[in-house]
């Protein structure tokens, strides 16, 4: 049960104009603080890795739709996300 995915989970999207130096530094600081601040907060280890595993496999699912397959059984907000960036 842990490791299910089921969709429409509360998530934050960071949209860019553009990738500079200063904003991709601005991103990895921000999440670098982000995974600190909860860790502490919610007494965990942020180095328990099965969570990574579990998103490179939705990742690799993904592709296809990144590259034009259907996306029919995709949640709405993951098909709209991925309209947005191949659009």
């Amino acid at each position: 049960v842990n490791q299910q995915y089921p969709g429409n989970q509360p998530s934050t999207t960071i949209v860019i104009e553009e990738l500079t130096p200063s904003t991709l530094g601005s991103l990895v600081a921000l999440y670098e603080h982000k995974v600190f601040a909860a860790a502490a907060i919610w007494n965990i280890n942020p180095f328990d890795q099965w969570g990574v595993e579990l998103g490179k496999k939705i990742a690799i699912q993904l592709q296809p739709i990144l590259e034009g397959a259907a996306s029919d059984n995709m949640d709405a907000s993951t098909v709209a996300l991925v309209s947005k960036l191949v659009d």
